[in-house]
């Protein structure tokens, strides 16, 4: 008996080769029907006995593209039309924009191959790609994802293409961005006065001879600009950190393949698969020592971020290239990654010296994602290329539209219908004018994307962020979700956990419900609500915001805690030489009257304090610059930790600090005190033996502290749960704040 079914199948199933696979599926099994795109997903029509279709069923499920991801899929009975064969039709357009974006992907071997045969049409073609590889999110205006919606619509394909583009047999079948040298893109050398010199293949020889004799530039990627240089010529690494003003964030270096990441970087197994899979993240590892790499990239950091060359122009560039290079974002500090050259030459002109571009328009920014790994866990530092827009599935549609807004560092909107969460990519900190301009045209991008208008705005309660004041302007329902609950509920909707639970949330800085900065919270949460059961003592920081880029005034303000100003003169304390006597009595009076000097509680600004008391770093360039720096000091074979106490739901840690003024080795300071930190942790976990734990927040990036907190709470039988899928740190709060609502 023949049967007739219609399946409909939501997830990342468009853009990726999900129709031909069906198409050929189909007709190996010889069912009859269809199948289309529309604003949803894919549909199939099916006509054909039972046995072949729920065989058809179980092979789209095990064998679907390797870019796919099929959220859900329903069969219903639909009425008989007899069909003679099986075909491709053309999408449809409904009212509900419900498919899921897929993100860029990094080249894939085909495609290097076809890149690297002389024979081959796309020999040496740098925008090649089919579909299971190339550029997605970054690219489309809106969906369904086909060709008239991308940046691609302007270039009309040749014939050789247009074979391939219309032959479900073939891989580039409806790949949108397909394209070769004579009907694609292409590709323009630019010297800093913006006159063009080279164009195609002798533009990529050309820049990586410029990059050999130790020049600066620039180079298109995927979603924005990257900065290049050598990464073994200490002179053209000083000048770019010179010209860039960057002191000393490290820098991520590509290299040519694995193997000669091999030759700098030490690395587990799972590191190699998190290297080499389809999303090709920064991923930091152990440098190794002795190598020619510039010692400027990462000073005083035992750890490297390594990359791997993730589009057809990166792969062509390498076999004209002498050494690995840095490709770092480029952009201005606080602004997002650049997306057109002639804003980088206005922008940028004063950093490069040309400028490799090409005509394929970047519609939606996106930056390279940093990742690290921890038990064998992905955990994301930058959620980003690769791995964005993230969608996480409820158990229930929803009713109304969410979006949330996150934080004001590290920005990322989420946005929920239907039962979708769908959280953007890496916006970056909302400190200029650019990077609020990048975050409504992030809201737009996804408005369009799904017809999407709010029913609801959730943001953060901090009344100066931009995003919050960016919400109160709308006439829109808004309601604000405090930061470091958050932070708690983004693992929650990770794991789709909803009952009462201990969360640690620590971190830099986030506006507290009693007016004070927070940033080391211990909360009893649940989905409907919190309570702060204990916080790291209130300190105060002197200056405000210059106490985060001076870890000194941080340190001081806890002595002040402690001693007199008289006592203090009197002590042999390395920090205290960082202060004229003028200085000291200035801060002494503004620690006394409060004077500019905010409270806090965050254990971030802790991290701050112990870097400078053990006369590590007194001032910072980069946010987490003393977590990396306390952190290479660690010795595993330390195992004691200072004295603390808890009193009135506060964690004191006067003792710690009155123990660390008697220390001088940096490597037991440092590693004591992040003992301290576990202790408090483990500690306070043994008092709620029925709870789960959660970890969260940017100081769970140290990796060090990470690892132990697992580890010694695993000890106790504890369940601990921490971000995967999206950010550790403030990257994260746009879907803890939307997870409060549905």
């Amino acid at each position: 008996m023949i049967n007739s079914k219609i399946v409909k199948v939501k997830g990342i199933v468009q853009g990726v080769g999900f129709r031909p696979f069906v198409y050929n599926l189909c007709k190996k099994l010889k069912i009859n029907g269809w199948v289309n795109n529309d604003d949803e997903g894919v549909n199939i029509a099916l006509e054909a006995n039972e046995f072949l279709i729920e065989e058809f069923i179980k092979q789209l499920k095990t064998y679907s593209p390797p870019l796919a991801v099929i959220d859900s899929l329903k069969i219903l009975d639909k009425e008989f039309e007899n069909f003679n064969d099986f075909q491709i039709i053309e999408s449809k357009n409904n009212s509900n924009k419900t498919t899921i974006i897929s993100p860029d992907i990094s080249i894939c071997q085909d495609c290097i191959d076809d890149i690297n045969d002389e024979n081959n049409f796309r020999y040496n073609y740098a925008l090649t790609n089919c579909t299971n590889c190339g550029p997605r999110y970054s690219i489309i205006k809106t969906v369904p994802y086909d060709r008239v919606n991308t940046s691609m619509e302007k270039f009309t394909l040749c014939p050789l293409c247009q074979e391939e583009y219309t032959d479900p047999t073939n891989r580039r079948y409806h790949a949108q961005p397909v394209c070769c040298e004579k009907c694609g893109p292409k590709l323009e050398l630019f010297n800093k006065e913006n006159k063009k010199i080279q164009k195609d293949i002798e533009a990529i020889k050309k820049i990586a001879a410029l990059i050999n004799n130790g020049e600066i530039v620039a180079i298109k990627g995927l979603g924005g600009f990257h900065l290049v240089c050598d990464a073994t010529n200490d002179k053209v690494v000083e000048e770019l950190r010179l010209r860039k003003n960057r002191p000393t964030k490290p820098y991520a270096v590509m290299f040519k393949n694995i193997e000669q990441v091999y030759d700098y970087a030490l690395f587990n197994e799972f590191e190699k698969d998190i290297i080499t899979s389809k999303e090709k993240p920064i991923t930091l590892v152990k440098k190794k020592q002795n190598t020619n790499l510039s010692s400027l990239i990462a000073p005083n950091i035992s750890k490297i971020g390594v990359f791997l060359p993730y589009t057809p122009l990166h792969i062509i560039l390498f076999k004209f290239l002498n050494n690995p290079i840095i490709a770092t974002s480029a952009n201005l500090k606080d602004e997002p990654i650049i997306r057109h050259k002639d804003e980088l030459l206005s922008k940028l002109g004063h950093v490069v010296d040309f400028v490799l571009d090409f005509n394929r328009e970047i519609i939606n920014a996106v930056d390279d994602s940093v990742v690290q790994v921890i038990k064998d866990d992905v955990v994301k530092l930058r959620n980003a290329r690769g791995y964005t827009p993230t969608t996480i599935k409820l158990e229930t549609k929803q009713n109304k539209k969410i979006m949330a807004l996150g934080a004001n560092q590290k920005s990322t909107i989420s946005f929920c219908f239907e039962d979708n969460i769908i959280v953007s990519p890496h916006i970056g900190d909302l400190n200029s004018i650019e990077s609020l301009e990048y975050f409504t045209r992030t809201v737009e991008t996804f408005k369009r994307f799904y017809d999407f208008e709010p029913d609801v705005i959730v943001c953060d309660k901090h009344p100066n962020y931009e995003s919050t004041k960016w919400a109160s302007k709308l006439n829109i329902k808004v309601v604000k979700i405090q930061h470091h609950y958050a932070h708690i509920l983004s693992t929650m909707a990770e794991y789709k956990l909803k009952d009462k639970l201990l969360g640690f949330s620590f971190d830099g800085t986030g506006y507290g419900d009693d007016g004070n900065i927070w940033g080391g919270e211990v909360m009893l949460a649940s989905k409907e609500n919190y309570k702060r059961l204990f916080h790291f003592k209130y300190f105060k920081l002197l200056g405000g915001e210059k106490a985060v880029k001076e870890p000194k005034r941080v340190a001081l303000s806890l002595l002040f805690d402690n001693y007199t100003l008289n006592e203090l003169k009197q002590m042999n304390i390395a920090l205290l030489n960082e202060f004229t006597n003028m200085e000291l009595n200035n801060f002494y009076m503004m620690w006394q009257k409060e004077i500019n000097a905010p409270l806090t509680s965050s254990l971030g600004r802790v991290f701050d304090a112990i870097a400078s008391l053990s006369n590590i770093a007194h001032t910072q360039s980069y946010e987490g610059e003393t977590g990396l720096l306390i952190e290479e000091y660690y010795d595993k074979n330390i195992l004691d930790s200072y004295k603390y106490k808890i009193e009135n739901e506060e964690i004191d840690i006067s003792d710690m600090i009155k123990m660390i003024i008697t220390e001088s080795n940096k490597k037991i300071i440092c590693s004591k005190f992040i003992n301290t930190i576990v202790k408090i942790v483990v500690d306070i976990s043994n008092n709620y033996n029925d709870l789960d734990i959660v970890l969260t927040g940017g100081v769970f990036q140290n990796k060090t502290l990470l690892e132990k907190c697992i580890d010694e709470l695993k000890k106790v039988n504890k369940k601990v749960f921490f971000n995967k899928k999206v950010s550790l740190n403030d990257g994260g709060i746009s879907i803890g704040q939307l997870y409060f609502l549905v």
